[in-house]
């Protein structure tokens, strides 16, 4: 595990072996990061759920491993609500900007390019893309190989294997790329 300069590392988070802040992440709450992460300047994992409701209750985040989370990036912990957890499996890339908020679960192998915004609740099925500047609804599911069109407005789930797009979105083909 590597902490870089001016990372602020709360007491109840754990990381895992080979896992990288490279400089000025903040990690509070009780968050659990896996082994391999590389986790890049400004990023804020752990804060409390930007959900009115939320009276303090003591949830996770927990992190994967091999994950790259770029600048800048936010993910919430988990409210009351579901199971209180907010989750990011293994081997995803979350570029620049993006936010996971409270109670998402994004599985395994996601991309979600930079200045995506997930509400709270939302579920990522494994090997979805996910393009710059989209804004994903709460309690809106994107299915496994699905892929996201940049500045798309993401009211409904996106079923797996399909490509949408627009504002708001809608499934516009079987996203091919996926199926080879």
């Amino acid at each position: 595990m590597e902490v870089g300069p001016h990372c602020i590392v709360g007491p109840l988070v754990s990381i895992g072996e080979g896992s990288q802040l490279i400089a000025n992440v903040t990690v509070m709450g009780r968050v659990t990061i896996g082994r391999g992460n590389r986790i890049f300047p400004g990023a804020v994992l752990g804060g409390d759920p930007q959900d009115v409701s939320y009276r303090g209750t003591d949830t996770p985040v927990i992190i994967g491993d091999d994950n790259l989370i770029r600048e800048g990036v936010t993910i919430n912990r988990g409210s009351e609500k579901e199971d209180g957890i907010t989750s990011l499996g293994n081997h995803c890339f979350i570029m620049a900007g993006s936010h996971i908020a409270h109670d998402c679960k994004v599985a395994s192998r996601v991309i979600m390019a930079n200045a995506t915004l997930l509400g709270g609740h939302v579920h990522v099925h494994d090997d979805a893309t996910i393009s710059g500047g989209v804004a994903v609804h709460h309690f809106s599911t994107i299915g496994s190989f699905s892929f996201t069109g940049g500045l798309s407005r993401v009211l409904h789930d996106v079923p797996p294997y399909m490509l949408a797009e627009g504002n708001p979105s809608r499934p516009r083909c079987i996203n091919l790329v996926a199926l080879k």
